[in-house]
Parts: structure tokens; sequence; C-alpha cells
């Protein structure tokens, strides 16, 4: 089913679950959980010294994740983007977060994630 033919509810069933452990996994540093749900292409990014270094800097300037809020849902025949409100334990305000996600292989996967 094209992404375009699904309803918020029904991208956001898949993709929150995804988000929920990409936080999780990257609060505890935990590459292999935290790549489970990526493409092969991002997972060719993300290295376990990669992961490490990107979530020991954001963990010392901003804290941990706390609440999210979806924004928005966009969506195109191959892909949806979930953009997020974030918001940290530590840093004031809030921020954006957003995954693309995708199905590849029968499966849905997160090609790309940032949270800013």
């Amino acid at each position: 089913m094209s992404f375009e033919a699904m309803s918020d509810k029904e991208v956001l069933f898949i993709a929150n679950p995804i988000m929920d452990n990409l936080m999780e996994a990257s609060t505890a540093i935990d590459h292999e959980r935290h790549v489970v749900d990526f493409t092969d292409r991002l997972k060719s990014i993300v290295t376990k010294e990669y992961l490490q270094k990107v979530c020991e800097q954001y963990q010392s300037e901003k804290g941990y994740f706390a609440k999210r809020e979806v924004v928005a849902v966009f969506k195109r025949p191959n892909s949806a983007i979930i953009i997020y409100r974030q918001y940290f334990t530590r840093a004031k305000g809030e921020f954006v977060a957003e995954m693309v996600l995708v199905k590849e292989g029968g499966r849905y996967q997160c090609d790309h994630v940032m949270v800013f």
C-alpha cells in the first residue's frame, strides 16, 4: 500500500513504536537495538562509534529525551516523513525530531532520523 493511501493514524501506528525504540536505545547508547529498524543505507552511516559520539554529546548538552508530540505527517507514494515536537530533560525549549519511514523488503524501516 502506498503511504499516500494510508491515514495519518495508520502511519503513526507504524512510526511511533519505531521512534520510541530509537529514543530508548539512544538513551541507553545501545547500538544493536538502535539500528534494528534502520535500512541498510542508514545502518552503513550509523556505526557503533558514531552513535556513541552523538549520544554522549546530546546527553551532556541537552539531557535525555522527554515528551514528544506529533506535529505533522507528510506522505509520498514510497515514504512518509513524521515531524515531532521534542523536549529534553535538561535543555529548555522545543526541538524538532523527524523520521523518514519507508517500506523495504516487506517491512517498515527508518531511512533517516534526526533531532535538532
